[in-house]
């Protein structure tokens, strides 16, 4: 697929099957990732895969941290079986270092960048996914059950699998509701 066709073009999926990616294809993604920008070369990247078996130790880590917020038993259940839906979840995280130069958020965002690159890569390979963030990326019960340290912070769960089918064509949008040319 062309590059350009694949950012016009670029859709989640929450419909996996597998496989997931894996062997080159695994290495490609990762690659993807690892171009992010990178202001200071701090690589302020971590990338924890959960796939097999390992997606139910996921499921229990956010099956705890929900009922450590005295969520019911359906909610429990829900969060326990959500790395289910994707043959793969890769938790991305950002291992932030204090910089006088690189603020927390640019380390953020460039997390979120390989994020985003990792998902386009996957897309590009015949695969898909979807970015999932929600409550769970900042619970600090999660965190540590993940060995994160304090100042890192998860920036989101990509969903990797096959796609069960495709999905319709995203919606354009009109550009100049969201463009403003400073001065005029």
């Amino acid at each position: 697929m062309d590059a350009l066709q694949l950012l016009l073009n670029r859709h989640s999926n929450p419909r996996l099957n597998e496989p997931a990616p894996a062997g080159e294809q695994l290495e490609t993604i990762f690659k993807a990732g690892l171009r992010a920008p990178d202001h200071a070369g701090l690589t302020p990247w971590e990338f924890i895969v959960f796939e097999g078996e390992q997606r139910q130790l996921l499921g229990d880590i956010l099956a705890n941290a929900t009922a450590a917020k005295g969520n019911d038993a359906e909610a429990i259940e829900g969060a326990r079986k959500a790395p289910l839906r994707a043959p793969m979840v890769i938790t991305v995280v950002a291992k932030v270092t204090e910089h006088d130069k690189v603020p927390r958020l640019e380390q953020e965002l460039s997390a979120g960048c390989a994020l985003l690159s990792m998902q386009m890569a996957a897309q590009a390979l015949g695969f898909n996914g979807i970015w999932r963030t929600g409550w769970f990326a900042f619970d600090r019960g999660v965190h540590s059950e993940l060995g994160l340290k304090e100042q890192d912070q998860i920036v989101g769960f990509l969903y990797l699998g096959t796609p069960q089918k495709d999905l319709r064509k995203v919606t354009e949008h009109e550009i100049a509701p969201f463009v403003r040319y400073f001065g005029q």
